[in-house]
Formats: structure tokens, sequence, C-alpha cells
């Protein structure tokens, strides 16, 4: 049995009771980086064998594997937040999958919801892009047809290439286009920027140093947002 367990963004009580008995009953780990899993384990007082998952070595995969058919139940955990969205795990859950394994993906934190739910935009529909190509021109291809489908653009992006990334955004779709940032998410330094492309990377190009990984939302300007009367009419119930 494979689970799928995402672990905290940022904020270590941000773990779920059910991702606890998880990795307290899974014979082993499988991890981005053992050390930073050994960290979380040993906050709730966890001991369990980890093993490296390196999902750019076939090697790697290929152990993790085998260690799924000889029966044993395994947690795959990524260093922070869900595994396989923009993070490793997806080949293995696709070779588990395909030898007849079951796997079990259980719910939590993830960067991209929780920003969306704090950034006061349309509850619709949006494009999720994870990290970009480092290649300019290709990033730019991405992101201009990801905002013609005229939905929010999220993705992510590290401290060194923030400022980068928003001139990109701005030279490709605008100054004025809309951007919204979210820093540090569920940890003690959140911080929420508003403002457009080319604003905020001015206002981030003065400082000396930028820190922490941000979440970036390309929003549209004055377009109206999805409301009541725009919902499906279905809705989820409680079961």
């Amino acid at each position: 049995m494979l689970y799928i367990v995402p672990t905290p963004i940022g904020n270590l009580q941000d773990i779920t009771l059910r991702a606890l008995e998880t990795l307290k009953s899974a014979d082993a780990v499988l991890c981005e980086d053992t050390r930073r899993t050994q960290i979380l384990l040993s906050h709730f007082g966890i001991s369990k064998p980890t093993y490296r998952y390196n999902e750019n070595d076939a090697r790697s995969v290929a152990r993790c594997l085998e260690t799924l058919k000889s029966g044993e139940n395994c947690a795959l955990v990524s260093d922070c937040g869900t595994p396989c969205i923009s993070d490793p795990g997806w080949k293995l859950v696709k070779e588990a999958v395909a030898a007849g394994i079951k796997v079990s993906s259980l719910p939590g934190p993830s960067a991209v919801a929780c920003a969306l739910a704090g950034a006061g935009i349309t509850g619709g529909a949006f494009t999720f892009l994870g990290f970009l190509p480092r290649k300019a021109g290709k990033a730019a291809r991405l992101v201009a047809a990801a905002y013609e489908l005229k939905n929010p653009v999220v993705l992510y992006e590290s401290p060194y290439r923030v400022v980068k990334m928003l001139e990109l955004v701005a030279q490709t779709l605008g100054e004025n286009t809309p951007v919204i940032l979210a820093r540090e998410l569920s940890k003690i330094y959140e911080e929420w920027l508003r403002g457009t492309a080319a604003g905020l990377a001015a206002e981030l190009g003065k400082k000396s140093k930028v820190q922490g990984e941000f979440v970036m939302i390309i929003d549209r300007p004055g377009e109206p947002e999805q409301g009541e009367e725009n919902a499906p009419d279905s809705h989820f119930q409680n079961i």
C-alpha cells in the first residue's frame, strides 16, 4: 500500500491527525530529503525507517517500487506540501498503479490552495503552472497561453527569481497586470503583496535581499468575478 501524505508547508501544527496516524502505522517513509523528514517525524515522536526518493533517478524509483511490492506499507512525503503537486512523487504513483499496488491519497496542506483561498479573487477555475522553466522565452509562452484561458494563473517562484518573473509577466501581459504574491505561507513572516506586475517588480527590486518562497497569482483587470448566479446547480453533500 502506498500512502500519499501531505506535510506542513511551514507551520508544523498544520499536519492532519490522519497524516500522523498514517506515518505512525507505515513500515517506511519515502521522502525527498531524509534530514528534513526526520525533523518532522522527531517533532511528533515518530520513529520510522526513511528512504530517499529521487524522481530523477530510475534506480531510486525502482527501489521504492520493490519495497512496495514486498508488501510493506509506505508513506510518500515531500519536503513540504502535497507530493506530486510541483513536488516529487508522480512517477512512483504511476508505477505503483501499473503494478496493481493500492494507492491512497490523503488531503492536506497545499500552497496553491492556501494562496487562492486568501487571495480574494474568483472562486472558480484557475490555471496552475507550478514552477516555470528557467528559459525566459519558454516561460513567457507558457504564461501567455495560460492567460488566454481567461482564468487566474498560479505559479510558484523562488526568492532568487521572483523579480525577474514579475518583469517577465509585465513584458508579456502588460505592466498593469494585477498580481498577488503570497510569501512564506503559514510561517511567522507570512506576507501578502498586491499590486501590478511592474509595481511589485520595482518594489521587490529595491530590497537588498528577497527571502521566502512565493506563490504568484496573476489575475485579470476589471473583469466581473464568478458569483452565485454563475455557480453550478449541483453541490457536494455530506454522505
